[in-house]
């Protein structure tokens, strides 16, 4: 497979050198010549951190050359996305991005040195990860309607747990708080396994959270997964009814994640890593590893470079409108 990914290479590059000319378009048609760095933005073991390790994995092999995974945490994802974008323009360091760092970051820091609308090249969008509302167990509650009623007569005695300020947690259920209107106590905790660990011992009322993370604690039911906020149900969790079946069709959270470049990275070299990334994703045994998390699957059609920008550009409007007023200083690192 190597030699044929070469044998296409050094093809391509001759057509890149006899049209442009010059070390530039020489160094293009090389690509890629030595390993590539894939900044994580979070801890190792974690959603963002599985899904870049998976398709890594297969977008090494199509590509000829190993992908080396750097995890680099601090300030809700922003650290390892600041380096990504001061990195090289030459396809060699690149970041998984996701919601938190491509959206919802512009409201919770005033002062992102970054717009993730114009200072990253999208390269595809890779894996969403459906974001579930949970409640204990022994909540006196059976669907989502009931929760909703109960949480809107218990508002003031209501606990909220979340993995910090800016993680994926905390703005997803913020965006359920606002739909039904509630301003519940919030209770912050160093990663989303001590808050799940808070809800399954019945010290706080609910949380949201990514399904790749609550998938055993659903089945063995310790918690109560009441709804998953996407279009469709997931493989993972069959009886989890959608938003839209429980009748709260704006309750969408999906903690998409994305492949992105530094801005000014050649488009031939963007085209190559988007190359491998739909390999990877229409890949059988890469599929079956992502479905069995629970993970979402974009279609061909929705992982372009350009249909990427335009999600980034949504997205960063929505969790602007949701999160605005609550922006501050620091954010966990949890994901």
């Amino acid at each position: 497979m190597r030699s044929v990914v070469k044998f296409l290479a050094v093809g391509l590059g001759a057509l890149l050198l006899a049209a442009q000319g010059g070390p530039p378009a020489r160094a293009q048609a090389d690509y890629p010549s030595r390993l590539i760095t894939l900044i994580v933005p979070f801890a190792a073991g974690g959603p963002t951190d599985v899904v870049a390790r998976i398709i890594g994995q297969n977008m090494s092999s199509t590509l000829g050359q190993d992908i080396v995974i750097e995890n680099v945490v601090g300030a809700g994802g922003t650290t390892g996305a600041i380096r990504a974008m001061r990195a090289r323009p030459d396809g060699y360091t690149i970041v998984m991005g996701h919601m938190g760092t491509h959206a919802a970051a512009v409201a919770l820091y005033p002062n992102l040195p970054y717009d993730p609308s114009t200072d990253f090249e999208p390269i595809g969008s890779a894996v969403g990860m459906p974001v579930i509302l949970l409640v204990r167990k022994d909540a006196p509650v059976g669907d989502l309607a009931e929760f909703i009623s109960y949480a809107r007569q218990n508002a003031d005695k209501l606990n909220m747990a979340h993995a910090g300020v800016g993680s994926v947690s905390h703005i997803t259920c913020q965006l359920f708080n606002s739909i039904i209107g509630i301003k519940p106590n919030l209770v912050a905790f160093q990663g989303t396994g001590p808050a799940m660990n808070a809800v399954i011992a019945g010290k706080v009322d609910y949380m949201c959270d990514q399904v790749v993370n609550v998938v055993p604690q659903v089945q063995a039911g310790s918690i109560h997964a009441l709804v998953v906020g996407t279009p469709h149900r997931i493989q993972a969790l069959p009886d989890v009814p959608t938003s839209q079946e429980a009748g709260m069709p704006e309750f969408q959270a999906s903690a998409w994640n994305a492949l992105f470049a530094p801005k000014g990275t050649p488009r031939s070299i963007v085209t190559a890593l988007n190359g491998a990334l739909g390999r990877a994703l229409d890949d059988a045994t890469v599929r079956q590893r992502v479905l069995a998390l629970g993970g979402d699957i974009p279609d061909p059609k929705e992982r372009s470079p350009e249909a990427l920008s335009k999600v980034v550009k949504i997205e960063i409007a929505k969790w602007t409108a949701i999160m605005k007023g609550t922006a501050m200083k620091g954010a966990s690192a949890a994901n």
